[in-house]
C-alpha cells in the first residue's frame, strides 16, 4: 500500500503570487519604486475632452496640470486624473506658482485687429482647482492666450492678427499690475504666441504654424533663437533642466493630451528624447 508524501507540493506558477503576498505581509516596499519627486516621464493624460489641449504645467514635484480649453485637469505624474473642473472657454496656457495655478483667459474676439479681446488671468488653488480670483489684463490687446512665471514676474502672451511682424510679451508683478510691454522681433507667427516657460536664463515660446515655431529670448526678451519645433500645446521647464512638451491628438470628436520629455538643443531649440518617444 502506497503512503502519502509528507508536506504539500506547490505548483510553480503559484510561487510568484505567494512571494508578492509575503512581501506585502512583511511590510516590504513596492516591487517597482516610483520616480523621486521632481522626476517626470512621458505621460498621457487620462480621459478624453471636448476641446483640444492648450497648455501644461507642473508643481515641480508630483502633479501635472492640463488645460483643455474649457476643462482644467490635475493629474499625478502617471497621468491619473485627480481632479477636473469645467471652466469658461477660452482658457489657454497656464503656469504654477506658490500653490496656485494661473491661466490666461480670453472671453472676447481673439486676434481681432481692433482689440476686441477680453483678457483675464484666472487663479485656481492647486490642491482642488477651486477658483480663487480673477485679474483683468486689458493690456493684452489681441487676447490672452498663455503665460509663464519667473523671479516675481508673470509674463502673459497672446494673439496676433495677420500682417504684424512682431510679437508682444506683457510683464506683470504678482498683483498683476502691468509693468511693461516687450516687443519680440519674431516676424509674424500664426495667431501669436500660445505657450511660455522660463529655463536656462531664457524664455521659450511655442507658436502655431506650418511648420510650428519655437521662439527663444533672453531675460530682456531679445530674440536669440527661432526654430521649427512644435510646443504650441504646452511647454514647461522641469527642475532638472529638461522640459515637458504638450502634444494633442483627436479620437473622433474627442481630444487627448500627452506630455513628452524634451531637452534643449543648440540646433533645434528643443529635442524630444528619442529613447522615450511616446508610442
Amino acid at each position: 500500500m502506497k503512503t502519502r508524501e509528507k508536506g504539500m507540493k506547490i505548483a510553480p506558477r503559484v510561487l510568484p503570487v505567494i512571494a508578492v503576498v509575503a512581501a506585502i505581509l512583511l511590510g516590504a516596499g513596492p516591487l517597482t519604486a516610483a520616480p523621486p519627486p521632481g522626476v517626470f516621464t512621458n505621460v498621457r493624460c487620462e480621459g478624453t475632452y471636448p476641446k483640444h489641449l492648450q497648455g501644461i504645467c507642473t508643481d515641480d514635484k508630483e502633479f501635472i496640470f492640463w488645460c483643455f480649453t474649457d476643462t482644467l485637469v490635475k493629474t499625478d505624474r502617471a497621468g491619473k486624473v485627480l481632479k477636473q473642473v469645467k471652466v469658461a472657454s477660452h482658457h489657454g496656457d497656464l503656469c504654477y506658482h506658490d500653490g496656485k495655478v494661473y491661466v490666461a483667459v480670453n472671453l472676447g474676439h481673439f486676434n481681432d485687429p481692433q482689440g476686441k479681446a477680453k483678457s483675464w488671468v484666472y487663479v485656481y488653488r492647486a490642491d482642488d482647482l477651486a477658483e480663487l480670483c480673477r485679474h483683468k489684463v486689458p493690456e493684452v490687446f489681441y487676447g490672452a492666450g498663455g503665460m509663464g512665471y519667473h523671479d516675481g514676474r508673470f509674463v502673459v502672451i497672446g494673439g496676433l492678427p495677420p500682417g504684424i511682424e512682431e510679437n508682444y510679451a506683457y510683464e506683470y508683478d504678482e498683483n498683476f499690475k502691468c509693468l511693461r510691454r516687450h516687443i519680440i522681433p519674431s516676424g509674424y507667427t500664426l495667431m501669436g504666441i500660445q505657450t511660455a516657460t522660463f529655463s536656462g536664463d531664457c524664455w521659450w515660446f511655442g507658436c502655431y504654424g506650418r511648420p510650428p515655431v519655437l521662439l527663444k529670448t533672453d531675460q530682456a526678451f531679445h530674440l536669440v533663437g527661432k526654430y521649427r519645433f512644435d510646443c504650441a500645446l504646452g511647454v514647461v521647464a522641469l527642475p532638472d533642466g529638461s522640459f515637458l512638451i504638450g502634444r494633442g491628438s483627436t479620437a473622433g470628436k474627442k481630444h487627448t493630451g500627452t506630455a513628452l520629455v524634451a531637452d534643449a538643443d543648440a540646433l533645434k531649440g528643443l529635442r524630444v528624447r528619442e529613447e522615450n518617444k511616446h508610442k
